[in-house]
């Protein structure tokens, strides 16, 4: 019986490495796609997608660590990361008040109504249009 051997130019690891570096740009073109759409079941199609190639590259770098193919460049200390992870909440904080407040805003109105008289042409800077 013949048996063919295949010898690859690329390493396992090389190549598990290609296929890494491929999901986490499928994670964040499937979050692009998620976070731009317009349309909820487009949306939440893309957010199942990114959650799969989440789920997949996890395994992988798993794999790959186990077997000593994927070294991390360094550990960051637990306190930056819990500045950083306090940072982000308070950023998401914010953002969800914002957010409530223009969309509360927008319900509760049903005509233009400026926040100030001015004179024609002349516009407070800073201050945002309202919209029916």
């Amino acid at each position: 019986m013949y048996q063919q051997q295949s010898h690859s130019i690329l390493t396992e690891e090389d190549l598990a490495g290609t296929i890494l570096a491929d999901l986490k740009r499928i994670v964040r073109e499937y979050a692009t796609a998620a976070t731009e759409s317009t349309c909820q079941d487009i949306r939440q199609m893309f957010t199942k997608l990114t959650n799969s190639a989440l789920t997949l590259q996890g395994q992988l770098f798993q794999v790959m660590q186990q077997a000593n193919m994927y070294n991390t460049s360094s550990q960051a200390l637990r306190q930056d990361l819990d500045k950083q992870v306090k940072q982000y909440q308070q950023t998401k904080q914010k953002t969800m008040q914002f957010v409530q407040q223009n969309l509360g805003q927008r319900q509760g109105q049903s005509m233009y109504t400026p926040s100030m008289q001015q004179p024609s042409g002349q516009h407070q800077q800073g201050s945002q249009p309202y919209y029916m």
